[in-house]
């Protein structure tokens, strides 16, 4: 969320990030136009509330003045002037709320501005590559992609998941679905005894307002699943419109409630950094993925993931976003698991980011890069939506917290990558040795 008086004290300003973001020109006018249009109608609506509230509150007052000077008829007119400007409140205290709705309704699609070390590009194919760790193993025979490792072995299942599900699940069995469990335990042992984030354990279903909170809503809204209870789906569905109920979502990434944990709250400075952890299934329509990643577990509606999240002052953002992307490539590191790390330009970059780092694992079995990671400082863009601020050691005014978010990783993308990476040639997969304590000292997973 912008605040419209950092906007209109820079306009040029940014008018430059809206077309870095999207080099529209007229797009970028019109929307400034409209922003400057709903903030002088809502200071309009403020102003004339005020003044009537003012002037009722100097009409009482005089009413006993004449009162006391025995003046019936001036008494009269005065009381009458104070009730008509009584009925007349409801509807200056309406339109100051629709003049303030409207304005904040504009500024909520407007995405994050990105910081001036962000490179400009259009898509994926404009990220700069940062830096690149491990070298891809050499096989003696061609490796296989994961659904072709799980499938033969007789532990993935999606013929299975379709018939439960449809299409985007996945059925884990045996030693794979003990695989997953273990990346997932590995990396959050990892975060909170090495790294120093603290385990939580969130709901998976949160409300509008949360969702809202870190962005999700309304940019996104059809990639999100809604979870209706039989009474509001027969009131939604009665109703024959969309409508904008109250329900719950379940959360595509723990950053939704890890996040808003600090909604609505003023904290000590003495307090920040806060960082969190947790391991959560994740829940997406990929709505505009039709046609992408259709075999296998790269994209699928349901999935589990580490999430970090940390809760920082301004001063404090950038470092924390380069801590919290080499808190994630240590798991990369210790699965012994080749990566590279690209820097988001303008046109890739999340609604909610100021700046975003990608770590990009090796998968042998597609020859290429596949993303298992995004670490993202948002500035105090989310902090606004939630009113989320804190209050500095020194001064009294609060300000808002900055937030981050990051993937510690996907797990099952963790597991798509330990496959095509430690793969054999007689269908078994190596057991990486980090992972080896959580399997119970197994070494090798074959087919029964």
């Amino acid at each position: 969320m912008h605040d419209i008086k950092t906007i209109r004290d820079d306009l040029a300003g940014f008018r430059a990030d809206l077309l870095r973001r999207k080099p529209d020109e007229a797009a970028a006018d019109a929307l400034i136009v409209r922003l400057i249009e709903r903030d002088d109608a809502r200071k309009t609506a403020i102003q004339k509330a005020q003044a009537a509230q003012e002037r009722r509150n100097a009409a009482s007052k005089e009413i006993g003045a004449a009162m006391k000077a025995k003046d019936a008829a001036l008494a009269d007119e005065l009381k009458a002037e104070v009730a008509a400007l009584k009925d007349g409140m409801g509807a200056l205290e309406a339109e100051e709320r629709d003049a303030i709705a409207a304005l904040e309704t504009e500024l909520a699609a407007i995405p994050n501005r990105p910081l001036p070390e962000v490179p400009f590009g259009a898509d994926e194919n404009d990220n700069p590559e940062i830096r690149r760790v491990g070298e891809p193993k050499n096989f003696s025979f061609k490796p296989k992609e994961h659904f072709e490792i799980g499938e033969a072995l007789g532990l993935m299942d999606f013929e299975a998941a379709a018939k439960l599900s449809g299409a985007r699940f996945t059925v884990l069995k045996g030693k794979l679905a003990r695989l997953e469990r273990a990346l997932e335990q590995f990396m959050l042992d990892l975060h909170t005894d090495v790294h120093g984030y603290t385990e939580v354990a969130p709901p998976l279903l949160v409300r509008d307002r949360a969702m809202f909170g870190t962005a999700q809503l309304p940019k996104f809204r059809d990639d999100q699943f809604a979870a209706l209870s039989l009474v509001e789906a027969e009131q939604h569905f009665a109703a024959n419109e969309p409508g904008e109920l109250d329900h719950f979502w379940l959360i595509p990434t723990a950053e939704v409630p890890l996040t808003n944990l600090v909604r609505e709250q003023i904290l000590d400075e003495a307090s920040l950094p806060l960082r969190m952890t947790a391991g959560t299934p994740c829940f997406r329509a990929e709505a505009g993925a039709a046609g992408r990643d259709t075999r296998g577990m790269i994209r699928q509606h349901q999935f589990s993931k580490v999430e970090m999240v940390s809760i920082a002052t301004p001063e404090q953002s950038q470092a924390e976003h380069e801590r919290m992307t080499a808190c994630a490539e240590e798991v990369l590191k210790r699965l012994g698991l080749p990566y590279r790390v690209v820097l988001l330009c303008t046109g890739d970059m999340g609604f909610a980011s100021q700046k975003t780092y990608d770590i990009e694992v090796w998968l042998p079995g597609q020859d290429r890069y596949r993303e298992i990671s995004s670490c993202s400082v948002c500035g105090d863009f989310q902090a606004r939506r939630m009113g989320a601020r804190y209050r500095p050691a020194e001064g009294k005014n609060t300000r808002y917290v900055h937030t981050l978010n990051g993937s510690g990783v996907a797990v099952g993308r963790a597991l798509v990558a330990v496959l095509e990476n430690y793969q054999n040639e007689d269908g078994s997969v190596t057991v990486p040795e980090a992972l080896r304590p959580y399997m119970g000292g197994l070494e090798t997973i074959s087919r029964a």
